[in-house]
């Protein structure tokens, strides 16, 4: 597995992979898909990002190309598809605020290609992260595992919706990550598919570090913070009390925001702390990417210490 050599490192350089899309509410829509999401957080916690991924040749897709140009992540490894739509998901929220998904299929991010530009843009990256939403057709996972060849570092953040994925491919894009996020269902979930007989969220963790061979986990627990396994040291935040709005793309703020600081070589409790922090502002407000800067974060723990 890789590690990275934090004391090389000036400016991180981030690439983004997988789905673009729009997330239609009952009264409104918002831009989103969870790596973009992670890509303009990143981008605003001072990251250099880039997103790889596929639009329709259509007013969604140039909304879209829009947004992502002017919030500052890069644009030009993403594809315009002729005959394919933009990706959109009809979210319903509970009384919670927590979200389900219908995820239209096919879109024109399930065929992104593999060109010359996005080896290249992998290969000068510090790390690529990926989730297994992409996976769901064989082209765009295809091109997923051939970038990953190139790439110096690999962040999976498995996110699970029925039924856009097999245990299979999990399996095989676990194997080749440096690091995985999942939510502790999504943990559980998984593990009992390969056999595990544990009932603890650390006994799993452990349990599926050891069956993919992946050194750096994180899982993440709603309200209750979440737990990280990296380096061999275990990490844990009991999560930060917020009034939710709407959980869409909290996790993947928090994603973000953790690689953003253990990237750079901060401290591993203190990466966390900033992730689940940026999680719980992200889920008191509306739709995936409310305006949050770092200093706003700070200032949250501040409050919270």
């Amino acid at each position: 597995m890789n590690t990275l050599n934090y004391k090389t490192l000036k400016k991180l350089k981030i690439i983004c992979f997988g789905e673009v899309l729009w997330d239609v509410f009952p009264n409104h829509q918002k831009i989103g898909g969870a790596p973009l999401n992670v890509a303009l957080r990143l981008k605003s916690l001072g990251i250099h990002t880039t997103i790889i991924s596929k639009v329709g040749k259509d007013e969604l897709g140039s909304s879209l190309l829009e947004f992502v140009n002017q919030a500052g992540v890069g644009i030009q490894n993403i594809q315009i598809d002729s005959e394919l739509k933009t990706g959109t998901v009809k979210v319903v929220l509970d009384k919670y605020g927590s979200a389900s998904y219908d995820i239209e299929f096919p879109r024109a991010w399930d065929t992104i290609e593999i060109t010359d530009a996005d080896k290249k843009a992998v290969e000068s990256s510090d790390a690529i992260v990926f989730g297994s939403l992409i996976a769901r057709n064989t082209t765009s996972k295809n091109t997923l595992i051939s970038l990953l060849e190139g790439a110096k570092y690999k962040i999976f953040d498995v996110n699970l919706r029925p039924p856009h994925y097999n245990i299979d491919v999990l399996v095989e894009l676990m194997k080749k990550a440096d690091f995985l996020k999942l939510n502790d269902d999504e943990l559980y979930e998984i593990c009992k598919k390969l056999g595990s007989i544990h009932e603890s969220i650390e006994d799993n963790l452990r349990f599926i570090s050891e069956a993919t061979n992946t050194q750096s986990v994180c899982v993440t627990k709603g309200k209750h913070g979440a737990l990280l396994f990296y380096e061999n040291k275990w990490y844990k935040n009991s999560g930060y009390q917020v009034k939710v709005v709407d959980t869409v793309g909290a996790g993947d703020s928090f994603l973000g925001s953790l690689i953003s600081k253990l990237l750079n070589g901060h401290h591993p409790q203190e990466s966390l702390n900033f992730a689940c922090a940026s999680g719980a502002l992200v889920a008191k407000n509306k739709g995936a990417n409310p305006s949050i800067s770092h200093d706003d974060i700070i200032e949250f723990l501040n409050s919270h210490s």
